[in-house]
């Protein structure tokens, strides 16, 4: 069969969407997923996303990471599939949608979009870092001249470490400048590390004021592929709510694919 695509990136963390409003696609068919996300032998992507109708929301969204198992939340994910579903006429300028971890929000504002996230109420002390969920599992390490760091080795063995077992856990590096963090990722279901991670990201900003490194509620961070925002507000110790990604989500190209 012939498949459309869109292919969208945020902050060079990449995706391909199609649009399955009418099921074309079966989405446990992780053979094919991992071909279309093959950067040789198929379009090429971080992960994949499908997006579905919602009899109460604007849409559904469904993500599979590069090797084609079902991942847990995507941030950069998320933004993208909102332009997306813009493009699709299926939203304006505000979007609300169904994910795996719930119902998320999100406010369109021309070539970037601010999406909430959900609230983290427990941050872990482990090995020489720290261990939430933003959406998905993350482990935050602070190191000197992230940019020297071999984090496709360091990043494999940390996600394999035998705390985080059995599932692992995505690792970040992350470098604190005054009020900025700079930040690499190596991410799970990639397996390597990517330009940008959006529940990385929000991660390394909650655990940078959690460990007293930076005093504010509206943090940049550099990652590789370009720089996003998080704010959110913070209640006692460990409580982060009103949670809020922004970037960029670009469209990259859309075309064709035979399956």
């Amino acid at each position: 069969m012939i498949l459309p695509f869109v292919k969208y990136h945020g902050t060079g963390n990449d995706f391909i969407i199609i649009d399955n409003r009418r099921k074309t696609v079966e989405p446990g068919d992780r053979k094919t997923i991992k071909h279309l996300c093959n950067r040789r032998f198929g379009i090429g992507a971080d992960g994949l996303m499908m997006l579905y109708d919602h009899q109460e929301l604007d849409f559904e969204m469904k993500y599979f990471n590069a090797d084609g198992i079902e991942g847990t939340m995507c941030g950069n994910g998320g933004r993208c599939i909102v332009m997306f579903a813009k493009k699709l006429r299926l939203v304006v300028n505000r979007a609300r949608f169904m994910t795996n971890d719930g119902v998320h929000t999100a406010m369109i504002n021309d070539t970037s979009i601010s999406l909430k996230m959900n609230d983290v109420k427990t941050i872990r002390k482990l090995l020489d870092g720290y261990f939430l969920d933003t959406g998905s599992p993350h482990y935050i390490t602070f190191r000197n001249e992230i940019k020297n760091i071999d984090v496709f080795n360091e990043g494999r063995k940390l996600r394999n470490n035998q705390t985080f077992k059995p599932d692992g856990t995505n690792v970040n590096f992350v470098e604190v400048q005054k009020k900025r963090l700079l930040l690499r990722t190596y991410e799970r279901g990639v397996e390597n590390e990517t330009l940008s991670c959006g529940t990385g990201t929000i991660a390394a900003a909650i655990v940078s004021v959690y460990s007293g490194q930076i005093d504010s509620d509206n943090i940049t961070v550099q990652t590789g592929g370009g720089i996003l925002n998080v704010s959110f507000t913070m209640t006692g110790k460990e409580y982060f709510s009103d949670i809020v990604l922004e970037g960029p989500a670009t469209l990259v190209f859309e075309g064709e694919i035979k399956i």
